[in-house]
């Protein structure tokens, strides 16, 4: 192929279509002529007004805008108990809009007396946009206001999400339209700010992917200071510099997410101490939330007269379970035939943070779909997942409507039905944590990796020889004689 190409296309690579390599969408594309023919070249030709990143913003905009007709009938009649539930429009911005101090002024963290229980990026976020509210005190339309601005804001750092996404990789763009589609960020992207976090780690996963540790870890820690959960994607890169032994990436990139952490968080810890500490310590004391395996298994124990697990217990055994799974994870990652990707361990820590926590939150799906777009880019798996995380959305807003505003019988949901709906999405996560597992295993199953890409996400140890493995008779050091890119 190459000999055929005008000089000035020659060495560049083809993108991945998928409508080639993806079954799924493969069939979808019969109704517009099938896929796409096999002596097309897409990344070689240029394709005019309509590249892989324009056509990626439009569709993550209108993703953005069926988001907002989601949240249409609180928009149009306001965010009140018990129809906020009932009409699946909830959001966080409103009930922290008028209860923490926002309407009247006061910034979160910073004011003597706030309490305000979000890390203090995302107090620095909540504040500044109450400010960018026109008028004073708490109305509808200023609380309509503060929503819109959030969701406005929230649009504009999807699309950087979705551009991070499908510049990780050369070859495979198309790989982030998971992203900008995501019936799960369209449903949860607006309850609270999550987004922002999930914006900051796909950067700082962008700039590691581009060798560039110094920057990486800076995002990273920015992220951390607005979610906890980017701190995780560390351990995934301190498994890969234990199997290559290529350390200096781990040291730079932790210690710039430790600096960029400290840096973001002193101002507020000086200002005002009690505030600062008080997101730590809500998140220690606070009991099993709703959706996580605990409330859900004591809500079952109840109903049956089981014993109860107490919230001493939960505290035990959620850090326990997690530690277990990063000990499982850290176990594959280290006596794989060949090296794992950046981007699988990285889906599977986090995903197993989330199954294993006190608390599991609608909008916390948007934490896995740009590592799910990177670990394991099939459609099928991708719906599937997404349209029970879509059934979980729907019932835990059901549920909340009856146990919180003593709603109406008739649109109620009782309590197995939840419980139900919490397992499948369970049962889901941990069906595609399997997946990457199997992948990790066997690289003939890897979707990246078919298309002759060791790491498109790795960065500095893309390419890299093993330094050391855990070998199948038991623990040793091991100088392997194979490259990264084999599959012996």
């Amino acid at each position: 192929m190459q000999e055929n190409q005008p000089p000035e296309h020659r060495g560049r690579p083809r993108l991945v279509v998928p409508s080639r390599s993806d079954i799924l969408l493969r069939n979808f594309t019969e109704v517009i002529g099938g896929p796409l023919g096999s002596r097309s070249a897409p990344g070689i030709v240029s394709p005019g007004i309509f590249t892989v990143e324009r056509i990626l913003v439009l569709l993550t905009v209108l993703a953005a805008l069926a988001g907002l007709l989601v949240k249409g009938y609180c928009r149009a009649n306001g965010w009140e108990s018990p129809t906020q539930f009932y009409a699946t429009c909830y959001s966080d911005f409103p009930e922290l809009f008028r209860n923490r101090g926002l309407a009247d002024g006061t910034f979160p963290v910073l004011a003597p007396g706030s309490l305000f229980e979000y890390p203090v990026l995302t107090a620095l976020i909540a504040g500044v946009t109450a400010w960018l509210v026109p008028g004073s005190g708490i109305s509808d339309s200023r609380v309509l206001a503060y929503f819109d601005i959030n969701a406005a804001l929230l649009a504009a750092v999807t699309v950087v999400t979705v551009l991070a996404t499908a510049r990780m990789t050369s070859r495979r763009p198309w790989d982030a339209a998971m992203v900008a589609l995501a019936p799960g960020i369209v449903l949860a992207g607006t309850i609270n700010w999550d987004m922002w976090a999930v914006a900051l780690l796909a950067l700082g996963m962008y700039f590691f992917a581009r060798q560039r540790p110094l920057l990486a870890g800076v995002f990273i820690g920015l992220g951390a200071a607005t979610k906890f959960y980017p701190l995780l994607v560390l351990g995934a890169i301190l498994l890969l510099a234990l199997r290559t032994g290529r350390f200096r990436p781990l040291l730079v990139t932790a210690g710039a997410a430790g600096a960029a952490w400290f840096a973001v968080n002193l101002p507020f810890a000086l200002a005002n101490p009690g505030g600062w500490i008080y997101f730590f310590q809500f998140s220690a004391d606070r009991d099993a939330g709703y959706s996580s395996p605990w409330f859900v298994y004591n809500l079952v124990a109840a109903r049956l007269r089981w014993m109860e697990l107490s919230p001493a217990a939960v505290d035990l055994l959620s850090p326990g379970l997690f530690l277990l799974s990063c000990a499982a994870i850290a176990a594959v990652a280290l006596t794989a035939r060949r090296r794992p990707r950046l981007a699988q361990l990285a889906f599977l820590i986090v995903a197993a943070f989330i199954l294993t926590g006190k608390v599991y939150s609608p909008q916390f799906v948007v934490w896995l779909v740009p590592l799910l777009a990177l670990a394991r880019p099939r459609w099928r798996e991708f719906l599937i997942w997404q349209g029970i995380e879509g059934l979980h959305w729907a019932a835990v807003w059901m549920y909340l409507g009856q146990v919180t505003s003593a709603g109406s019988s008739q649109h109620n949901l009782d309590m197995p039905y939840y419980a139900l709906a919490v397992a499948a999405h369970m049962l889901a996560v941990g069906y595609l944590m399997l997946r990457v597992t199997w992948d990790i295993l066997d690289p003939a199953y890897d979707p990246i990796r078919r298309h002759q890409l060791d790491d498109p996400h790795g960065g500095p140890f893309t390419g890299a020889p093993d330094w050391f493995r855990l070998g199948p008779g038991g623990s040793s050091r091991s100088l392997l004689p194979w490259k990264a890119g084999s599959n012996a």
